[in-house]
């Protein structure tokens, strides 16, 4: 399956870095962003949540809700937020049933493909960025602007 933009976004419940749930629907009414990468501590996937991490202002004014989605433990996402001062919440997939329903699976099998899924705030897809293969990170300002246009309804 792969989501597309203007589906409606399927609900799901995972676990964060401090094994607290954390459910898509809970966050309806406001515009919300999933970033998923292949894994904790990796280069592409530390140089990509860092850069996250340094333009976390600029996500905040949005508004958005942001979250980072792999297949990692629980405990190893706390000990790569901790290592890097992530401020986003990191949510652990580790059965890989939330990457398979956007269709965020990589070409590696049993890996994440690195996504970004922006949901507007009724539930449906504004803007997808799947890359099978992972190696080139997603530009923020281009999730950022995706973020404002799911905002203004398009």
């Amino acid at each position: 399956m792969k989501l597309t933009v203007g589906a409606p976004a399927p609900d799901f419940t995972l676990k964060d870095g401090n094994g607290d749930d954390w459910r898509l629907s809970d966050h309806r009414g406001k515009v919300v962003v999933l970033l998923f990468y292949p894994g904790d501590e990796t280069p592409v996937c530390t140089s990509q949540m860092c850069s996250v991490r340094d333009r976390w202002d600029d996500y905040v004014a949005t508004g958005a809700e942001v979250v980072g989605i792999s297949s990692d433990s629980i405990e190893s996402h706390r000990k790569f937020a901790a290592h890097h001062n992530l401020p986003l919440r990191l949510l652990s997939d580790s059965d890989g049933t939330v990457s398979k329903l956007y269709g965020a699976r990589s070409l590696i099998p049993g890996k994440v493909a690195r996504s970004v899924f922006v949901i507007d705030a009724r539930g449906i897809t504004r803007h997808t960025d799947v890359r099978p293969l992972g190696l080139l990170k997603p530009k923020d300002d281009a999730t950022i602007t995706a973020i404002r246009a799911a905002q203004q309804g398009g």
